[in-house]
């Protein structure tokens, strides 16, 4: 893969604050080589006096200066963002990459110049603490080399994984929504421990870190959910009770129903902006 001469941002907010910083931990751009466009002087500020990046107001100076462009902007400007940047747009220079939620494909090739490279890419919030899971899917005239491109930079604040943007509503729905349903979850869990006495700073620890642990013990130690539950499980014993309530309860079949619900809303709003 060619090294990509920098790489320039529209939109200066968390997502594309955590981007940029990930890139910058792991050296894989320089502080100098980064351009973001920002409106908000505040947040310019913040951006260049944080992280030394190089920052603007002009969305087209990003297009002019850099050949690697991340659209990091909310879904609802992001038809104004398009018609502002498309003229400034070579298809041999640049590759654009989107990170809007329920704007699919089609909806950026429609509004940007014929064969522009695209690639969009769905990170979740866990990319705040570079841990997220971006899902990547190539536009019509994208490259295996821009992949290998979009890869890297999201490497940065966690892992990736290539697919069919078909998937991409279901990945939407399991991960995107994802921190949303494991921190309900949690809070469950921490408020059911102020119910049978626990403090609450005490119960939030012994929650959060219930929580960490099991996912290492799955991810490192190699235990997929039947196996881990099973040793925690013993015959009579507390933990069995506990399950027993909740698949009487059916937590099972509403946490499923919950993400398809999800799926089935991320389909409809693909389709409003198609």
């Amino acid at each position: 893969m060619k090294k990509i001469e920098g790489l320039g941002l529209i939109g200066g907010g968390q997502m594309a604050e955590a981007i940029v910083k990930g890139l910058l931990d792991k050296g894989i751009f320089k502080p100098e080589e980064i351009l973001v466009s920002e409106p908000l002087d505040k947040r310019r500020e913040y951006l260049k006096s944080t992280y030394q990046v190089m920052v603007t107001d002009s969305n087209t100076l990003v297009l002019k200066e850099k050949s690697c462009v991340i659209l990091a902007v909310k879904p609802q400007v992001m038809k104004l963002v398009l018609q502002e940047i498309s003229k400034e747009i070579d298809t041999n220079k640049h590759l654009i990459i989107t990170i809007a939620a329920g704007l699919p494909i089609s909806f950026y090739e429609a509004l940007l110049p014929e064969k522009t490279r695209l690639v969009r890419i769905m990170p979740n919030t866990c990319a705040l603490v570079h841990h997220s899971i971006s899902a990547i899917a190539k536009g019509s005239w994208a490259t295996e080399e821009d992949l290998k491109l979009a890869e890297t930079i999201f490497s940065a604040i966690g892992e990736t994984v290539i697919l069919s943007e078909s998937l991409i509503d279901a990945v939407t729905a399991l991960s995107g929504s994802g921190p949303a349903y494991v921190s309900l979850f949690i809070e469950a869990l921490i408020d059911a421990g102020v119910r049978i006495g626990l403090p609450r700073d005490l119960a939030e620890k012994l929650a959060l870190n219930t929580v960490a642990g099991t996912v290492k013990l799955m991810t490192q130690g190699k235990k997929d959910p039947y196996q881990l539950k099973a040793m925690v499980t013993s015959p009579g014993g507390t933990t069995i009770s506990a399950l027993e309530v909740f698949y009487r309860s059916g937590l099972p079949g509403i946490i499923i129903e919950g993400v398809i619900k999800a799926f089935e809303r991320s389909k409809e709003l693909s389709k409003l902006v198609s």
